[in-house]
């Protein structure tokens, strides 16, 4: 068994929203940068794996149908007309952005497959366009597909698995994750956000609707405070939550654009602090979990610092998991 699983994709890096645009082709290359620099110190724990893309047939629990033609048929179009269609003004595809949604999809299912079989401890899924604001009709907030929504409901296909955790550390509210999720009780989604902040959503006092109420806690935080209050934050509400909730696998939306250095959001953690933030929610579910947990890239738009957070995370995740 290989420590960490290292998910990534060719197609993800060919998703093109423009030089000019925050989730711009250079985030995967920072991150992969910075991933061979430390790779004599990672090399015998990390395993990196090209998986194949995801087929539309397995997206149906999550999205509709008239929202998967929609982001297909756009992306034809960017193609036909070589080049760049804007969604909406923030979501920008281009002619290999279909290739690049359903490889980042892939990437997540095959990491959810190893990591319930024991060929993982855990997987780091390397990949773009990212994933926690698309609801179950609407591609937003650069995002087309929800990647973390998808493989919760691939996890939950697994005869061992009846309950996952979500944790979202993204500045910006998931609320695409909460939405898919809102009305149920086998995905407990916690999310720790600025607020107020884009897209709005994240108040506390939204917890889930019908069966799934009380299944969703949020988390939201002024801008500027101390690493340690949000470490704290999160970790405090994460005893709440699995004094009740006991998960069979963890997946975390590690969006990175809570660092410090980010140019779109307030909060001020830095690479030491998503290791923390990394180690406590593995040890906080190891007795339920087994230390079983999939992350997500989402955020992270200064490439540097993005690529020194994710570096970290991985160290965070291996020594966690051994």
């Amino acid at each position: 068994m290989t420590a960490i699983g290292l998910y990534q994709h060719p197609d993800c890096s060919r998703h093109d929203t423009g030089w000019g645009h925050p989730e711009h082709q250079g985030r995967l290359r920072a991150v992969m940068d910075a991933l061979h620099e430390a790779l004599p110190e990672l090399q015998a724990d990390v395993e990196p794996i090209v998986p194949d893309p995801a087929t539309v047939e397995t997206f149906e629990d999550v999205h509709t149908a008239e929202h998967v033609e929609r982001v297909r048929s756009v992306c034809g179009e960017a193609e036909t007309r070589d080049e760049l269609i804007g969604l909406d003004a923030d979501t920008i595809v281009s002619p290999a952005s279909w290739s690049a949604a359903l490889a980042a999809i892939g990437c997540g299912y095959a990491a959810i497959d190893a990591v319930s079989t024991g060929r993982h401890r855990a997987a780091f899924c390397a990949v773009r366009p990212p994933g926690h604001h698309a609801t179950a009709d609407r591609p937003m907030g650069f995002c087309l597909f929800n990647n973390i929504a998808l493989a919760a409901r691939r996890a939950l296909e697994r005869p061992d698995i009846d309950r996952v955790l979500i944790v979202d550390w993204d500045v910006h509210h998931g609320n695409g994750t909460q939405d898919i999720f809102y009305d149920r009780s086998d995905v407990f989604f916690v999310s720790m956000h600025q607020h107020p902040h884009y897209p709005g959503t994240g108040a506390a006092t939204e917890i889930g609707r019908g069966e799934g109420e009380g299944y969703t806690r949020n988390i939201p935080q002024p801008p500027g405070l101390s690493p340690a209050a949000y470490v704290s934050a999160l970790f405090e509400a994460l005893d709440e939550v699995l004094a009740t909730f006991h998960p069979d696998i963890v997946l975390i939306s590690a969006g990175f654009d809570a660092g410090v250095d980010d140019p779109l959001g307030g909060f001020t953690l830095r690479p030491d602090d998503f290791a923390e933030l990394t180690r406590g929610v593995i040890e906080r579910t190891r007795s339920t979990a087994r230390g079983r947990v999939v992350s997500f890239l989402e955020g992270g738009y200064n490439p540097e610092e993005l690529g020194r957070n994710v570096v970290s995370h991985l160290f965070a995740l291996r020594d966690a998991t051994s």
